[in-house]
């Protein structure tokens, strides 16, 4: 049977609009559902990172983004005895991947114009209120139950399938992949506030992690009015009650009053981390919530959903339009898992902070954070924590560097200033430090599919220096970069860029993973 469309995605939310948008803008054959009709109204996921800035710049989005975005602000962590003990930041400008490297946003508004845009694609049909209810395999393809409005059912063929159908993911159980346990479980109750002038005066100008035994509790400043706690539910209280308006509010008391803001939305959950134990059977791929949950510590539940569909759109392209192996689709877990992995486990050494319930424990921890900085306590910038892929599809000899997200300079074209990636696009590119570009253009010569992008050169002088920065503080001059932006590999010399591209071009023109790296 051939399939009806190439890939078929379950579940709507940013994370299946986002792969949407990606395959659609590919002219991948696309179909999406989900079984709500409307764009929930209410916001769960709270902040946003350059990276997936990027993502949204690659889908022509960024700006409308933005109109709902702001910068987020500095967080700081108080103690036992409310002393300051912990601080992050953003970095100051120029920023390394050309947006603000942490921001807080309106999800509703912001799955609005993701929507708008994906409807905008001839690749892509949308299916509202459309249920899948059955999945089955075979060597060609996956064929869908689902069930439409009217309650009738029908199939829909498609080579592949990505499950963004949530936490509770029917399609993950379908095909029996399990999760993980990272060993984090704790009760929690968030409350989002739209507040009034009033309210915000009273309020702290700068987001609060209050590491108090008695009650950890987070209180954070999102765009406009927009205020949300997190706040720890203790073990003599019911979590259903303390996610009433009266319970909330009661527990909101410390900071304002319901004369000071309306509640947007309360609701308790428990915190989880938990990983897929694999990322694909067969043609079937799980991503965002369906693949992985973790604790809100650092703002990036929904950002690594999107890093899920950002690495996987671009290798089902491959597969599908460019020959490539199938093989390249099984770095997908390999690199996503790891990187979800690690970052959770720093998302957990967070949460530790915050949390911890002992008294004695918490006043050591007060003291042990502030005798490493001498008592004075810096602004560690937020993204620092973000990890390196360490497995896939990265070149075979490491380096400093390969693996990480490449910068994104604004290069001056003409009179014109613009982001590398919308000047160059977003293929398989090969970028050089300036003054590089006589020495390596006889490496590149065999490489016409790679687009070559010579820093410093007329076309490309970059601004405010990030990518000099960065090849000095990797010790190279030349950068392999992926279509998701992450660094293949670095090189030194001609020689040394030539040896990583041979077995490249073997994987581009022959669809062969294995001449790259093998997957560890």
């Amino acid at each position: 049977m051939t399939p009806a469309v190439d890939v078929a995605i379950v579940g709507y939310g940013p994370c299946g609009a986002v792969a949407a948008g990606l395959l659609g803008a590919q002219g991948i054959r696309t179909w999406v559902c989900d079984k709500s009709t409307e764009i929930y109204d209410k916001p769960r996921a709270f902040a946003l990172d350059h990276e997936i800035m990027r993502v949204f710049q690659q889908l022509g989005i960024h700006a409308q983004i933005l109109e709902h975005a702001e910068p987020f602000t500095p967080s700081e962590f108080y103690g036992v005895d409310g002393q300051l003990i912990k601080r992050f930041s953003t970095v100051e400008p120029p920023f390394p991947l050309a947006f603000p490297p942490s921001l807080v946003f309106n999800q509703p508004a912001a799955e609005q114009v993701l929507r708008t845009h994906v409807a905008s694609l001839a690749q892509v049909q949308v299916a509202l209120g459309h249920a899948v209810t059955d999945l089955a395999q075979d060597a060609e393809g996956v064929t869908l139950q689902v069930r439409a409005p009217d309650g009738s059912t029908h199939a829909v063929r498609a080579s592949y399938v990505i499950a963004c159908d949530g936490a509770s993911s029917m399609v993950r159980s379908r095909v029996g992949i399990a999760l993980e346990d990272l060993g984090f479980d704790q009760p929690w109750l968030v409350v989002d506030v739209m507040v009034t002038a009033q309210g915000a005066a009273k309020l702290p100008q700068v987001s609060i992690q209050y590491c108090e035994p008695q009650r950890p509790s987070t209180y954070l400043i999102g765009p406009g009015r927009h205020r949300r706690w997190e706040i720890s539910i203790n073990d003599d209280e019911d979590a259903r009650q303390v996610a009433t308006p009266e319970g909330a509010w009661k527990l909101l008391s410390r900071w304002i009053t319901p004369e000071d803001g309306t509640l947007w939305r309360q609701a308790s959950y428990r915190f989880h981390a938990l990983v897929a134990e694999r990322w694909r059977a067969g043609r079937v791929f799980v991503a965002g919530d369906a693949a992985h949950q973790q604790p809100p510590f650092l703002g990036q539940g929904m950002c690594q959903g999107i890093r899920d569909v950002a690495n996987l759109a671009w290798k089902l392209q491959a597969v599908l339009r460019e020959g490539a192996s199938d093989a390249l689709l099984d770095t997908y877990g390999a690199e996503r898992k790891g990187h979800v992995q690690a970052l959770t486990g720093r998302i957990k050494a967070i949460g530790q902070i915050i949390g911890e319930r002992d008294v004695a424990a918490a006043r050591a921890r007060d003291a042990q954070l502030l005798a490493q900085c001498a008592g004075v306590v810096p602004s560690v910038p937020r993204q620092d924590v973000q990890p390196a892929l360490q497995a896939g599809l990265l070149s075979a000899e490491r380096a400093p560097g390969v693996g990480s997200i490449f910068p994104q300079p604004w290069l001056l074209a003409g009179n014109t200033r613009q982001r590398m990636d919308t000047l160059c696009g977003t293929g398989w590119r090969v970028v050089l430090a300036p003054g590089a570009n006589a020495r390596f253009a006889p490496a590149l010569r065999p490489c016409p599919q790679l687009r070559v992008v010579p820093i410093g050169d007329a076309g490309y002088v970059e601004t405010d220096g990030i990518v000099a920065q960065w090849m000095a503080r990797h010790g190279c001059a030349a950068a392999i970069v992926r279509p998701d932006h992450y660094v293949h590999g670095v090189a030194t010399t001609p020689e040394h860029l030539s040896r990583q591209l041979q077995a490249l071009q073997t994987f581009i023109e022959e669809g062969d993973i294995h001449a790259t790296t093998p997957l560890t």
